[in-house]
């Protein structure tokens, strides 16, 4: 067993800062949610309001919001302009959240501009910031100074009170709601879709990729109140054919009022069809609004080029044995692995762990149902789910509880023979990558890996499987 990984790697987010930024997220993290844009209108305001000169696509939802938002920015920055990519929450390291063409910033970089944004808010008022309002403070000055072409802003947590809703966006772009953080946006799927429809603005275009009726009826109530050029995603574009490629990603056929695109992604997934067609959506939106350079090409160039870890990522380990890692942490993000699991892989194992506020009952037990060995564990979160307390939810299951997930993974890597899923929190995702690379030398880290590899695409083989249906 190799020896175990140092604490303080797999405690303090973003291990790559100054020990002076380490201790500034700690003392942020004490504040804990505060939802509201009051703060943050302050202290953008004190900082000269820089989101106020970024033009800025916001992308909110339930899933997928991220692997859309990573799409669409890939896409801006494969038509060659300057891009800005803001996500939460980040996997191993907290630069990973701002990235400037693809790139994460640099940990000094991060690290000054936090403590910018920090002094200011204390000066002006008299309190700190939360952890969630100052990085997206430092994201929108980052972006601003680095003079980028777009910014392409996940919304953090609901929407209309979410700290990126601080700016006025271009264009907004809305995935499938769920049930989720009710205790935050309600008890309801209406009310949680009315909450996320919170980024809609007055005359901006606007596409929400959302099936269920309920919530679309409720984002069409709100996209009607205030003025929004709103549009349902299934009904303007058509999924006119998926090939799924295994391990290789899947080819995608989409028809929109403009095009006809048959783009390659390297995301896997059924759900990422849809999570791509709004991106193209977007991307569409935005030629439309004079980002003309954003073609067919650049459109299909930018979705192969994407790279979205922790999103089932298949990591090979030497000896042939393989772990998949996939931030599912709700029950549709649950049926969508499962989905997966039983098409492509068949049997495997599973390492569990997730946070208290996760609805974990409504999606273990379907996680669990496929798996041979199921192993429990804690992820190194104050938030997160005692083990032994994950075990009642699995009656009649023979069980493996183990609080510590570096030694579950250390014990499967004993015992396990099929692939092993983990799964249940982006927190254990990311401590699970880390310890893998501790023991292996793999995968690379998440900060070092660019959102989007444009130089290992090629335009004219953008497309490998099939003739190119007609269009400009």
């Amino acid at each position: 067993m190799s020896q175990a990984l140092p604490a303080l790697a797999r405690m303090i987010p973003g291990v790559t800062l100054d020990p002076s930024s380490v201790a500034l997220l700690k003392r942020l993290e004490h504040y804990g949610i505060r939802l509201g844009l009051e703060t943050t209108h302050q202290v953008l305001g004190s900082l000269g309001n820089p989101e106020a000169r970024l033009p800025a696509v916001l992308v909110a939802g339930t899933n997928g919001k991220g692997s859309t938002a990573v799409q669409l920015a890939s896409i801006v920055a494969a038509a060659g302009y300057r891009t800005g990519l803001y996500t939460s929450p980040h996997l191993e390291d907290i630069t990973e959240r701002i990235r400037l063409d693809g790139t994460a910033v640099s940990a000094e970089l991060f690290g000054a501009t936090l403590a910018r944004v920090v002094e200011r808010a204390d000066q002006v008022l008299g309190h700190l910031p939360t952890y969630f309002e100052a990085v997206t403070a430092a994201a929108f000055l980052i972006f601003s100074e680095a003079n980028v072409d777009l910014a392409v802003m996940e919304v953090g947590l609901g929407g209309r009170l979410d700290a990126t809703n601080a700016c006025q966006p271009v264009l907004s772009l809305i995935t499938e709601i769920g049930l989720e953080h009710r205790q935050y946006l309600g008890e309801t799927l209406s009310r949680i879709a009315r909450e996320k429809a919170g980024i809609l603005r007055q005359g901006r275009p606007a596409w929400a990729w959302v099936e269920r009726d309920e919530a679309w009826e409720a984002i069409e109530r709100a996209g009607r109140e205030v003025g929004s050029e709103l549009h349902r995603g299934p009904e303007v574009a058509s999924l006119q054919e998926t090939t799924q490629l295994g391990w290789e990603g899947q080819v995608v056929q989409l028809k929109t009022s403009l095009a006809t695109y048959l783009a390659r992604t390297p995301l896997l997934g059924a759900h990422q069809a849809k999570n791509l067609a709004l991106a193209i959506l977007g991307a569409e939106g935005l030629r439309r609004l004079g980002w003309e350079r954003i073609d067919r090409q650049a459109i299909e160039r930018g979705v192969r080029a994407t790279r979205w870890p922790g999103r089932l990522e298949r990591v090979e380990l030497p000896g042939g044995r393989t772990v998949i890692l996939d931030v599912a942490h709700n029950a549709d993000g649950a049926a969508t692995l499962v989905r997966f699991l039983n098409d492509v892989v068949g049997r495997f194992d599973l390492i569990f762990g997730a946070l208290a506020d996760k609805e974990i009952s409504t999606f273990l037990p379907s996680l669990a149902q496929g798996a041979g060995k199921v192993i429990l564990t804690s992820p190194a979160s104050s938030r997160a789910v005692p083990a032994d307390q994950l075990a009642p939810l699995l009656p009649g299951r023979e069980l493996v509880i183990e609080p510590d997930p570096e030694t579950a993974l250390l014990g499967w890597l004993e015992e396990g023979d099929d692939p092993l899923v983990i799964c249940g929190s982006v927190y254990l995702v990311g401590e699970i990558r880390t310890v893998l690379r501790h023991r292996f030398g793999l995968p690379e880290p998440a900060a070092k890996q660019p959102s989007w590899s444009h130089q290992a695409v090629e335009v004219a083989s953008s497309v490998e499987a099939g003739d190119r249906p007609a269009g400009p």
